[in-house]
């Protein structure tokens, strides 16, 4: 009756942990893709104002 209680325990806790690191690796891969759309959306900003600037010194040369 031990061995099974202790078999179930020990079961219970790897279940347990191999839950955690799933939610880890999924938490892990959301901040992932959030840092990924944030450098996009950095870098349009970037390209958005490189070409205003372009368009602005091209006005001042006219």
């Amino acid at each position: 009756m031990d061995d099974a209680k202790e078999t179930a325990e020990t079961a219970g806790r790897k279940i347990q942990d191999a839950w955690e690191d799933t939610t880890d690796k999924i938490g892990d891969k959301v901040d992932e893709a959030k840092a990924n759309a944030d450098v996009k959306k950095a870098e349009a900003e970037r390209d958005s104002v490189e070409k205003r600037n372009e368009i602005k010194e091209k006005l001042r040369d006219s």
